[in-house]
């Protein structure tokens, strides 16, 4: 008898017996266990090694949350939100939430951050922020405080298990490098991950810099220990359809040495302050790429600095085909 289908399913995987792993996974499934239902529920959302059907995967996360799973809940919570699978519901995915947070202490800790927030009906901010600009040539707009405390925290905790060193492909191997511009350690939280509370802080990212959330990338999340710093780079894409016109930055603490912004052209260094934004534009009105946004994160010479980096496309994209595919 196998008393983990899933572990067992692993095992056949490594083994490279990819037609077994996935019966054994489908047979348990269908015999109503719930970790061989949410199994099959993430390898259809990744597409691999079944194919992916995120409409079908949302059904199974719904089967996993029924039987029992928080770690479903929390999946079908977060897609029901962005709109994979179905067309984006918040109210919805509020009130999964609040089914959830009877009985997770995660939800509930979700559910409890959001209730301090002032939302609209559709996740979006209730009120309105203004920008200050603090720099010209390139444009840069500074909000002070725009994330509280603790929501930086959700920030960091999301992607903390997911930081990995800074990589490119070299183009004479093919193998991943270390990034020569940037040293830092770095995550995505991408949309199985996008709790409601990141949710909620994307759409307010959309209000302040005036852009629909579905323009925006996922959220980037970089870790920067002493030494280590993003060199002079501009954030606009060469040879895209889908420009990253605008960018947000969000510092997520404070109390480091060094990790100062520094733009080039016109020598502007902005401190981090934890929740503090900048918005900067990547383009030019032509919506050709403006070189003076040239800019560094400059090294930390003590401590950790933790930043939060959200790319505005110029359209709305599929968060499952790429930011050159229409939504």
């Amino acid at each position: 008898m196998i008393h983990d289908p899933v572990a067992q399913a692993d095992r056949l995987l490594t083994a490279g017996r990819v037609g077994d792993a996935v019966s054994l996974i489908e047979q348990h499934a269908q015999s109503g266990s719930v970790d061989a239902v949410f199994r099959l529920a993430m390898w259809t959302l990744a597409g691999s090694p079944v194919r992916r059907d995120v409409p079908v995967a949302r059904k199974l996360l719904r089967q996993a949350a029924s039987l029992g799973s928080p770690d479903a809940a929390l999946v079908e919570i977060a897609l029901t939100a962005n709109g994979s699978g179905a067309p984006a519901d918040w109210a919805y995915a509020r009130a999964l939430l609040d089914k959830a947070a009877e009985t997770d202490t995660i939800a509930a800790a979700h559910r409890t951050l959001l209730d301090s927030m002032a939302l609209a009906d559709d996740g979006a901010p209730a009120d309105s922020v203004r920008a200050q600009t603090i720099g010209k040539n390139p444009d840069v707009r500074h909000i002070a405080r725009l994330f509280t405390q603790e929501e930086c925290l959700h920030i960091a905790q999301c992607a903390a298990d997911m930081l990995q060193p800074a990589t490119v492909a070299d183009p004479q191997t093919g193998r991943n490098v270390a990034n020569p511009v940037r040293t830092s350690d770095g995550a995505v939280i991408g949309p199985t991950r996008e709790t409601l509370v990141v949710q909620a802080l994307n759409r307010r990212l959309a209000a302040v810099t005036g852009t629909d959330w579905r323009q925006g990338e996922a959220l980037s999340v970089l870790r920067y220990r002493p030494g280590q710093q993003f060199r002079p780079h501009i954030d606009a894409l060469p040879g895209t359809n889908n420009q990253r016109i605008r960018t947000v930055l969000v510092y997520l603490n404070e109390g480091f040495a060094g990790g100062a912004t520094y733009f080039v052209n016109n020598a502007l260094r902005v401190t981090p302050r934890v929740g503090d934004a900048i918005i900067f534009d990547n383009v030019r009105a032509d919506g050709s790429i403006d070189p003076m946004t040239q800019h560094a994160g400059e090294p930390v010479t003590n401590g950790v600095k933790w930043l939060a980096t959200r790319w505005i496309r110029a359209r709305s994209f599929s968060v499952w085909n790429g930011p050159e595919s229409a939504a």
